[in-house]
């Protein structure tokens, strides 16, 4: 996609994250230790972090930036 509208001036870009603190994911939930024991940062991210990076790609600081994966993982795929 990033080839295609790129000649429109349209970024694609994805946002990967990693295990968010949210009602399907809870970071009290059942396997909420497994999941921090899995991430160099030991914790769950939040969602105001992920939006955070979405608004980066949104904006124009990121207007040469397309094609990519962004992860907002806490070192998950490190």
């Amino acid at each position: 996609m990033a080839r295609e509208l790129g000649s429109a001036d349209i970024t694609v870009n994805l946002v990967q994250p990693g295990p968010i603190d949210s009602a399907l994911n809870p970071a009290d939930g059942d396997s909420a230790d497994y999941i921090r024991s899995l991430v160099p940062l030991a914790r769950y991210g939040t969602p105001e972090e992920v939006a955070g990076v979405v608004a980066f790609l949104a904006g124009p600081q990121a207007g040469f930036m397309t094609g990519s994966v962004v992860t907002v993982g806490s070192g998950m795929n490190a």
